[in-house]
């Protein structure tokens, strides 16, 4: 099942692939993609990775990835539509998320991953490309939701990233310029949000 949901999303990635210097999606397809993620699991609990079917999100598929956790606060790519390659000039599979991340932001990123699979949470972070010769003005929107793995546990995460701008001259990584974190309520009932002072202001939880 994993190995042909895996064939079924690179093969249809290929098809609908946007090419290098031309938009990367539309902010509206996020809401229809969380949309699709939340009707996966119609008992309200978070969907396991089975039940994504790459086309019930056809649309943005190119600009879709899933990531694996493999320690707190790092995931790495299982899964990516072409886009991801596409800013970053290479395969990105196998590399860590945060590689489209631009260094001096990663604690930050780190830390909300932490948050999106330990309370768990989704994840909407705004993005601007660091800017320089042969690379124009990018920027985008990168959501993230919390999966189940096949053994249940809340190791993996569905997400798109979505760019508006030429691409240029690669790789791109982007600055987070603001990140919003949104409890997610899990089957058995909700977590409670607990901000510790040391939390730094810029994750936002919304309940």
């Amino acid at each position: 099942m994993v190995d042909d949901v895996k064939h079924r999303f690179r093969s249809l990635s290929a098809v609908t692939s946007p090419r290098r210097g031309k938009t990367g999606g539309r902010v509206e397809d996020l809401t229809a993609f969380e949309s699709y993620w939340a009707s996966t699991a119609p008992d309200g609990d978070i969907p396991r990775r089975s039940q994504i079917d790459p086309r019930g999100i056809e649309a943005v598929l190119s600009n879709a990835f899933v990531a694996e956790r493999i320690a707190p606060g790092m995931a790495r790519l299982r899964i990516a539509g072409m886009h991801l390659s596409d800013v970053m000039g290479m395969e990105v599979r196998a590399m860590p998320l945060s590689c489209l991340i631009a260094p001096g932001d990663r604690d930050r990123f780190a830390e909300a991953l932490v948050e999106l699979f330990d309370r768990p949470a989704k994840l909407r972070v705004t993005l601007e490309a660091e800017g320089g010769l042969g690379r124009p003005a990018l920027t985008g929107q990168m959501l993230l939701l919390p999966l189940r793995s096949d053994l249940g546990d809340i190791s993996r995460a569905l997400g798109c990233l979505v760019t508006q701008g030429p691409i240029g001259r690669t790789p791109r990584r982007f600055r987070i310029t603001s990140l919003e974190v949104s409890a997610v309520l899990a089957q058995g009932g909700p977590k409670p949000v607990v901000m510790h002072p040391s939390e730094r202001p810029y994750l936002r939880v919304v309940k």
